[in-house]
């Protein structure tokens, strides 16, 4: 009941102070002082968030990584930061991680990764570049999941996420005189245009996949004057690496093509792109273990497939002899991931808290 009670405590503390990308100054502070009371040595960083923190010494070491950031995004009527993707919850379990293993005897190190920045996609690859999986040879994650994908009390030892990038684009021109339309490209034209056409992009339909217009701006409070500049945001979604680089030439061939019919000046970029899951099967093993003995073997599911993305792809992508793979697990939630109202069962964090903690120590005791 005691450790009920502390998750709950950390993750009201979180969420009522939830930050975004970048920005996670307080919650680093908070971290940082509650894993130094239990006694973990951790290490931040001079010009970034995020934080690791370890306990015991030597190897191996078995890492745990928890999202940091929360989204902006408009709340009954008010922007505000928004821990509406469940990242105050993954980070409350790692805490009780931390509390668990505190009273537990093992050979090697902990580590707990708490990363910024997931939300745009690159935090992983920030903290890549600060070394902290340097030396890990399991790193776990976890993932609260959706009524719609897996109930409470059903977990599953591997989230198979899709591939993701998200893209801005610029329609760069003049305005011009509402009587005098043919003086300019009508930058609202171009990304209709754009919009219209992405729809017509056809790759293999047994591959689950997306491309949609997300944003879009352009012109201002005069009724009078063609704009010409807009700026445009996609988001793309694959279940693989490979239908995601056809998705990506589509789109480049599409832009190729409304240039040429408007004779607009478009401009992209690709803000983030975050890879497809890489799969473990020794991390996974390791996963379905701890899961069955918190909940039972009948209650895992063996594999959860989305179309979600998550960087935490990167650090095995990027460290390919790193074992790796994030835990899905069922808490009810609703109405949906970066819904505004999003809530779930918090007897969950409890469930997750011993699932971790099972894990890490079923991989800490096989490799003694």
């Amino acid at each position: 009941m005691k450790i009920k009670q502390e998750l709950l405590q950390h993750f009201r503390y979180l969420h009522e102070n939830a930050e975004v990308s970048w920005q996670e100054v307080n919650t680093t502070h908070y971290l940082k002082d509650v894993l130094h009371e239990l006694g973990y040595k951790v290490t931040t960083f001079d010009d970034c968030t995020g934080l690791y923190a370890d306990l015991g010494q030597g190897h191996p070491i078995v890492a745990v990584r928890a999202d940091i950031d929360a989204l902006w995004q408009e709340v009954n009527g008010c922007f505000k930061a928004n821990h509406s993707c469940g990242h105050d919850a993954h980070m409350s379990m790692v805490i009780g991680v931390a509390k668990c293993m505190q009273h537990e005897n093992f050979k090697g190190t902990l580590r707990l990764i708490f990363q910024p920045a997931e939300e745009k996609g690159n935090g992983a690859l920030k903290m890549i570049e600060k070394g902290v999986i340097q030396g890990v040879e399991y790193l776990y994650g976890i993932h609260l999941r959706p009524i719609q994908e897996i109930p409470l009390g059903v977990a599953s030892p591997v989230i198979i996420h899709g591939a993701g990038q998200m893209i801005d684009g610029q329609v760069k021109g003049d305005d011009s005189h509402g009587a005098r339309p043919h003086l300019t490209v009508n930058a609202i034209d171009a990304m209709t245009m754009i919009n219209e056409q992405l729809n017509q992009i056809r790759i293999d339909p047994q591959i689950p996949h997306s491309i949609k217009m997300t944003y879009i701006r352009a012109g201002g409070d005069s009724r009078n004057i063609i704009p010409g500049n807009g700026q445009f945001g996609l988001d793309l979604r694959a279940q693989t690496n490979e239908a995601m680089e056809d998705l990506v030439q589509k789109f480049k061939q599409l832009i190729h093509g409304v240039r040429t019919t408007t004779g607009a000046n478009i401009h992209y970029n690709v803000v983030t792109a975050m890879p497809a899951a890489v799969q473990n099967e020794q991390a996974i093993q390791f996963a379905h273990k701890g899961i069955a003995e918190v909940i039972g073997e009948q209650n895992i599911m063996p594999t959860l497939i989305t179309s979600g993305g998550d960087d935490f792809h990167f650090y095995t992508i990027k460290n390919p002899e790193l074992k790796a793979t994030m835990i899905g697990l069922g808490c009810n939630l609703a109405p949906g991931l970066h819904h505004p109202n999003m809530s779930f069962n918090t007897d969950a964090l409890e469930i997750g808290t011993n699932i971790l903690t099972k894990t890490v120590l079923a991989t800490l005791r096989a490799k003694q």
